[in-house]
């Protein structure tokens, strides 16, 4: 896709901080990181979301994703690391190729707003309600 930044860092058009690359994915340090270690990890096919993207470039990032996070423990010694993938506007995705987040996480660094939310229980009614509709929609 000729617009599109990660398509453009993918062709070597726009450089990047390489961390890993195979036949189907490349992972690169995040300019804007969240925190030291900040990487994205992409489809060389261009996908815009969890949506379009191939079964065989998912299965790739996530084993990617694995080897990375791996990686990351070794060298950056984290306490944990946060998993992120968004999907379209209404989830603040921002660059409309699908990309995966690791995030490391260390001792006292500020909360992620999506790893940290007030545990309160549901209406249990609701959610068995929204169980079923959602288990439906993978039989239609």
């Amino acid at each position: 896709m000729e617009d599109c930044i990660f398509c453009k860092i993918i062709n070597g058009e726009i450089p990047c901080f390489k961390v890993y690359e195979d036949d189907r994915v490349l992972a690169f340090e995040d300019i804007n990181p969240i925190a030291p270690g900040h990487t994205l990890i992409i489809p060389k096919n261009h996908a815009e979301n969890l949506f379009e993207i191939p079964d065989e470039d998912l299965a790739a990032i996530h084993l990617a994703s694995k080897k990375i996070a791996r990686a990351m423990k070794k060298a950056l010694a984290p306490t944990g690391i946060a998993c992120l993938q968004l999907n379209g506007k209404g989830a603040n995705q921002v660059v409309m190729h699908y990309h995966f987040h690791l995030v490391p996480r260390h001792e006292g660094a500020p909360e992620l707003p999506i790893t940290a939310w007030e545990l309160k229980p549901g209406d249990m009614q609701q959610i068995e309600e929204t169980a079923k509709k959602i288990a439906a929609a993978l039989n239609d």
